[in-house]
């Protein structure tokens, strides 16, 4: 099978479009990368919706708001999630009067999920408030909820059907898991500026981000017409994996393969994108199951403790992906 090694990028970074499909703090990380690479306005972040949920009367966009507050450094970075410099006052409150505190809202937080709910129950979709907030954060790229229409991750579990939200944090990740559903996908629609970033033919690249495949990056995909565009998109669509040395850097994405009965490897993440995806990254701790992948791969560092490792991940990542356009090119 084909390998290919990163190599210097033909044209500048800043000459690109790039659609990247993300999920929440992983896939976050190498959204930042892109985005400080990028000329303004030319990377397009497609978000997981589906662990958008009714919390207290407010609509939360947990994955949305991690990439929202990324993109313009107001994430707290101890978590990766959240807001910096953060208060809980009204968790505080709450659970003094014996409310439920299992989902905290910080203060700062609260003020941003209040006004999305306003602005919703207005009238106004999800995308056009989104594109406000990221606005008024003073975020250059473009931030696409993957619809306007509700789509909700439903875990399966040996315990019984679970909400996203009361899996993942309620019960922090605990029932095994035996597979996923996302109610409400088959009658969404994509947001068309994402179909339509997916089909300009000036695409030099689609970026999967290392976030979780079953929760993070099938949500997306659930939607009617995004897996299509993917599939005939005319740029190459590269996926960089979540998992570095069997383990996910965060979430639960290897228990999940494991309980599903998968190897916790890069190489059983390729597998489960290999109908859309022309490249994979993985890391350079990983190089030997290169020879696993059916796919061309190039492995580097990937594990982004910094701004520069994100960069640095993102410069590898599209100078991958224009190897893979001359190849094409060639042949």
């Amino acid at each position: 099978m084909p390998q290919t090694a990163a190599a210097p990028l033909r044209r500048p970074a800043h000459d690109l479009k790039v659609v990247a499909l993300c999920g929440g703090v992983g896939g976050a990380k190498l959204a930042l990368g892109l985005d400080r690479l990028l000329a303004p306005g030319s990377l397009s972040v497609v978000v997981n919706t589906g662990d958008d949920f009714r919390h207290m009367g407010l609509h939360v966009s947990p994955d949305v708001d991690t990439v929202l507050y990324t993109l313009a450094g107001l994430n707290n970075p101890e978590t990766g999630w959240g807001r910096k410099g953060e208060t809980w006052r009204f968790m505080e409150t709450v659970a003094d009067q014996g409310g439920e505190t299992w989902f905290r809202l910080g203060d700062k937080d609260l003020e941003l999920h209040t006004e999305r709910t306003r602005r919703l129950d207005a009238g106004e979709p999800l995308s056009a408030v989104v594109d406000s907030l990221r606005r008024g954060f003073g975020i250059a790229s473009v931030v696409l909820p993957m619809s306007d229409d509700p789509v909700s991750t439903v875990v399966e579990t040996a315990d019984g059907p679970l909400a996203f939200q009361h899996y993942f944090v309620r019960e922090q990740c605990r029932p095994a898991v035996t597979g996923f559903r996302f109610e409400g996908a088959a009658a969404a629609r994509p947001l068309p500026a994402a179909v339509e970033a997916l089909r300009d033919p000036d695409l030099g690249a689609v970026v999967v981000c290392p976030s979780n495949p079953f929760v993070s990056v099938d949500p997306i995909l659930s939607v009617p017409g995004i897996r299509a565009a993917l599939i005939d998109c005319a740029a190459p669509v590269i996926a960089v994996s979540p998992i570095v040395g069997g383990r996910a850097i965060k979430g639960p994405a290897a228990k999940m393969m494991a309980e599903l009965g998968l190897a916790a490897t890069p190489a059983a993440v390729a597998a489960h994108y290999a109908a859309f995806v022309d490249g994979f990254v993985l890391d350079a701790t990983d190089a030997e199951q290169r020879h696993a992948i059916a796919l061309p791969t190039v492995a580097v560092p990937s594990v982004m403790r910094t701004l520069d490792d994100r960069i640095a991940l993102a410069r590898a990542v599209l100078s991958f992906a224009d190897g893979l356009h001359v190849q094409r090119l060639a042949s």
